[in-house]
Order: C-alpha cells, then sequence, then structure tokens
C-alpha cells in the first residue's frame, strides 16, 4: 500500500503533466489506500486538482475532509445512498451508480438538495435508496448491469474474472428494482427468472454434457428423467441464473468429452 507522501507525490506528479482538470477517486474498499483528509488538503493545492469523489463511506471522515479542504475544492459523494448528508455539509453532488439506472430521479434529488429543497430530496431518497443498496448485492458493475438487462437497456455480458450474479441474489436484486419501478412486474408466467441445468451423463458412450432450459419439455429441469438415466452413471447440475454462467460450469466440468446444448436453448 502506498503511504499518504506516495499518494502526493504520484497524485501530483500527474496533474503537473497534464493541462487538464482532474477528479481525485478515494475509494479504499477497492484500492486498499485511503486518501487522508491532510493529503487531500495538500492535493488541493495543486492548480488542476478541483476535486475528489470520496467514496469511503466514512461520514467522520468525509466532515473532516470539509474542514481541510478550501472551499473551492469541489467534494462529491461516491455512494448514492450518502448523498445527502454529503451536500448537507457543502459537498457538490454525487458521481453516481444509480444515475445509469435512474438518471433523471438522481439528477432531481441531488439538483433539490443542492437547492434546500430537502422534502423532495428526501423523498426521492426515501424510494430508491433500497436500489441504490442493493447495487451492491455483489461485486460493482454486476447489479446495476443485471438491472440494465432487465430493463431492456442492455445485454447482460460479462467479462473476466466477473461471472453472472448468483441466481438468489438476482432475484432480490430483481424484486427491489421492480419494487422501485423501475423494472416492470413480470408476467405470473414469467415470474421467476429464467434458469438454467447441465444434464452430465458418462454411462453411454463419451463423457458428454448437455445444457438445458428449465423449462425445457424434453429434461423437466432435473425433475424428469431422460430414457437411459442411471443414477449412477448420469447426474443433474445447476439451477443456473443466466446461460453463460451454465456454459462456463460446463467448462469446468472434468473428464467431460462432449458438450451439447438441447435445442430448447
Amino acid at each position: 500500500k502506498p503511504t499518504q507522501e506516495g499518494q502526493y507525490r504520484h497524485f501530483k506528479s500527474i496533474a503537473e503533466a497534464v493541462d487538464k482538470p482532474l477528479i481525485l477517486y478515494n475509494v479504499p474498499g477497492r484500492t486498499g489506500a485511503n486518501i487522508e483528509p491532510s493529503t487531500l488538503a495538500r492535493l488541493a493545492e495543486v492548480p488542476n486538482i478541483v476535486g475528489v469523489k470520496e467514496a469511503s463511506g466514512n461520514m467522520s471522515q468525509i466532515a473532516d475532509v470539509f474542514h481541510a479542504v478550501p472551499e473551492h475544492f469541489l467534494v462529491f459523494s461516491g455512494d448514492d445512498a450518502i448523498t445527502l448528508p454529503v451536500i448537507a455539509l457543502g459537498g457538490a453532488g454525487i458521481i453516481s451508480v444509480a444515475s445509469n439506472e435512474i438518471p433523471h430521479e438522481m439528477a432531481e434529488m441531488t439538483r433539490a438538495a443542492l437547492n434546500n429543497d430537502w422534502d423532495t430530496a428526501r423523498k426521492l431518497q426515501r424510494k430508491y435508496v433500497p436500489l441504490m443498496q442493493a447495487n451492491f448485492l455483489e461485486s460493482n458493475p454486476l447489479p446495476v448491469k443485471a438491472v440494465l438487462a432487465m430493463m431492456g437497456k442492455i445485454e447482460e455480458v460479462y467479462r473476466l474474472p466477473l461471472l453472472p450474479m448468483k441466481r438468489d441474489t438476482r432475484s432480490r436484486l430483481q424484486r427491489v428494482a421492480t419494487e422501485a419501478g423501475v423494472v416492470a412486474k413480470p408476467a405470473a408466467a414469467e415470474s421467476q427468472v429464467p434458469d438454467f441445468y447441465i444434464y452430465e451423463n458418462w454411462h453411454a458412450g463419451p463423457h458428454k454434457a448437455v445444457l438445458h432450459r428449465g423449462t425445457c419439455s424434453q429434461c423437466s429441469h432435473g425433475k424428469g428423467r431422460p430414457a437411459g438415466h442411471d443414477v449412477n452413471h448420469a447426474r443433474w447440475h445447476g439451477p443456473y441464473a443466466a446461460l453463460s454462467e451454465a456454459r462456463e460450469a460446463s467448462q469446468h466440468m472434468q473428464g467431460v468429452l462432449i458438450r451439447s446444448e438441447c435445442k430448447c436453448i
């Protein structure tokens, strides 16, 4: 971990090498290194370091930041859920995760707080704080990408080392997003998150794995038994919340020679 002096020199050297205004990002939960208020005060003296996204989550430290830095230095909340207390201390706004899902609502809440319309700001905060917190049920950006996929905004694709959300946390996230009015309530027939299963068989012929959708009439997602099923030489794996997760699991099954997908996929 870098020392405070090491961080100061690092950020200062970057700022002196460019002619653009810079905003620092203090996120010790990700970096393992906290930028302390006294260090921010020194960095605020560097001409083109204009502000910080403060995501320590420590309100006592954030209060110390406001005491340490000059008034012209911009302090943004780095956590949606504490936007209002940060603004109340003198913050300039929020650099947001939830704005990917609710951009207009986050802008309205922030604008209201900056204009001292705390009734409006608190009303929006109370409505959307469960979503703000649910965005961190698993590693960011998995939940926000999952919600955007539920909204039909993007395709739910992840690159390693990120993996799709676990089925139970994804279901919780969908429930929160639905209650917030961000995601449409699913129809009765579609109330469950689509799931996928792997049928592994090494009884007859080569050791193989076949992917099935949970609604597959051929396999009845593990409740039925395909012809030739032998409990000593075949088994079901799953459920998996996403097809990509099932495919990934299939690739890591040892000894499998043939991997295929049922026509239901």
